[in-house]
Protein backbone atom coordinates (compact mmCIF):
# COMPACT_ATOMS: atom_id res chain seq x y z
CA UNK A 1 0.00 0.00 0.00
CA UNK A 2 1.32 3.63 -0.85
CA UNK A 3 1.39 6.34 1.55
CA UNK A 4 -1.20 8.12 -0.38
CA UNK A 5 -3.75 5.12 -0.30
CA UNK A 6 -2.68 4.45 3.35
CA UNK A 7 -4.28 8.34 3.57
CA UNK A 8 -7.02 8.12 1.63
CA UNK A 9 -7.92 4.84 3.66
CA UNK A 10 -7.38 6.10 7.16
CA UNK A 11 -9.34 9.42 6.38
CA UNK A 12 -12.33 7.16 4.65
CA UNK A 13 -12.57 5.22 8.12
CA UNK A 14 -12.23 8.44 10.39
CA UNK A 15 -15.24 9.70 8.36
CA UNK A 16 -16.83 6.53 8.62
CA UNK A 17 -16.56 6.60 12.64
CA UNK A 18 -17.97 9.85 12.35
CA UNK A 19 -20.48 8.80 10.50
CA UNK A 20 -21.21 5.66 13.69
CA UNK A 21 -21.16 8.50 16.27
CA UNK A 22 -22.96 11.00 14.93
CA UNK A 23 -26.05 7.94 14.09
CA UNK A 24 -26.00 7.33 18.01
CA UNK A 25 -29.02 7.73 20.24
CA UNK A 26 -28.44 11.38 22.02
CA UNK A 27 -29.24 9.20 25.22
CA UNK A 28 -26.36 8.74 28.03
CA UNK A 29 -25.35 5.61 26.81
CA UNK A 30 -24.73 6.33 22.96
CA UNK A 31 -22.88 9.32 24.18
CA UNK A 32 -20.73 7.70 26.49
CA UNK A 33 -19.84 4.98 23.51
CA UNK A 34 -19.59 7.49 20.95
CA UNK A 35 -17.04 9.48 23.00
CA UNK A 36 -14.96 6.35 24.01
CA UNK A 37 -14.93 5.60 20.15
CA UNK A 38 -14.02 8.81 19.23
CA UNK A 39 -11.49 8.97 21.79
CA UNK A 40 -10.21 5.44 21.61
CA UNK A 41 -9.36 6.41 18.01
CA UNK A 42 -7.32 9.07 18.74
CA UNK A 43 -5.05 7.43 21.38
CA UNK A 44 -4.89 4.68 19.09
CA UNK A 45 -3.50 7.01 16.48
CA UNK A 46 -1.23 8.22 19.32
CA UNK A 47 0.04 4.86 20.21
CA UNK A 48 0.99 4.51 16.36
CA UNK A 49 2.79 7.31 16.37
CA UNK A 50 4.67 6.06 19.30
CA UNK A 51 5.38 3.12 17.21
CA UNK A 52 6.79 5.13 14.30
CA UNK A 53 8.93 7.37 16.40
CA UNK A 54 10.37 4.25 17.84
CA UNK A 55 10.92 2.66 14.33
CA UNK A 56 12.66 5.76 12.67
CA UNK A 57 15.19 6.45 15.79
CA UNK A 58 16.28 2.67 15.45
CA UNK A 59 16.59 3.19 11.66
CA UNK A 60 18.97 6.38 12.12
CA UNK A 61 21.43 4.57 14.90
CA UNK A 62 21.35 1.35 12.63
CA UNK A 63 22.42 3.95 9.82
CA UNK A 64 25.05 5.77 12.39
CA UNK A 65 26.42 2.22 12.91
CA UNK A 66 27.15 2.10 9.18
CA UNK A 67 28.70 4.79 8.91
CA UNK A 68 30.98 5.36 12.03
CA UNK A 69 31.57 1.06 11.77
CA UNK A 70 32.70 2.34 8.11
CA UNK A 71 30.50 -0.57 6.61
CA UNK A 72 29.20 2.04 3.82
CA UNK A 73 30.78 5.36 2.29
CA UNK A 74 29.41 8.09 4.54
CA UNK A 75 28.47 9.73 1.58
CA UNK A 76 26.29 7.00 0.83
CA UNK A 77 24.12 7.02 3.92
CA UNK A 78 24.45 10.96 4.99
CA UNK A 79 21.28 11.45 3.12
CA UNK A 80 19.21 8.95 4.69
CA UNK A 81 19.86 8.97 8.01
CA UNK A 82 19.23 12.75 8.09
CA UNK A 83 16.05 11.98 6.80
CA UNK A 84 15.58 9.74 9.77
CA UNK A 85 16.52 11.85 12.28
CA UNK A 86 14.12 14.48 10.36
CA UNK A 87 11.17 12.24 10.46
CA UNK A 88 11.82 11.03 14.32
CA UNK A 89 11.43 14.76 15.42
CA UNK A 90 8.48 15.40 13.24
CA UNK A 91 6.81 12.43 14.14
CA UNK A 92 7.44 12.81 17.74
CA UNK A 93 6.47 16.52 17.50
CA UNK A 94 2.97 15.47 16.11
CA UNK A 95 2.71 12.91 18.84
CA UNK A 96 3.20 15.35 21.48
CA UNK A 97 0.79 17.62 19.92
CA UNK A 98 -1.85 14.93 19.90
CA UNK A 99 -1.36 13.84 23.25
CA UNK A 100 -2.11 17.28 24.73
CA UNK A 101 -4.73 17.86 22.35
CA UNK A 102 -6.30 14.68 23.47
CA UNK A 103 -5.93 15.79 27.48
CA UNK A 104 -7.33 18.93 26.45
CA UNK A 105 -10.37 17.41 24.93
CA UNK A 106 -10.62 14.53 28.00
CA UNK A 107 -10.77 17.36 30.34
CA UNK A 108 -13.63 19.51 28.64
CA UNK A 109 -15.49 16.21 28.28
CA UNK A 110 -15.13 15.67 31.98
CA UNK A 111 -16.22 19.32 33.14
CA UNK A 112 -19.39 18.74 30.43
CA UNK A 113 -20.13 15.77 32.15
Amino acid sequence: MTEKEMMKRTKSFALRVMKVVDALPRNASGRAIGGQLVRSSKAEFIAKLGIVEEEADESALWLELIMEGGLLKERLVRDLHIEAGEITAIVSASRKTARARLQIENRKSKIAN
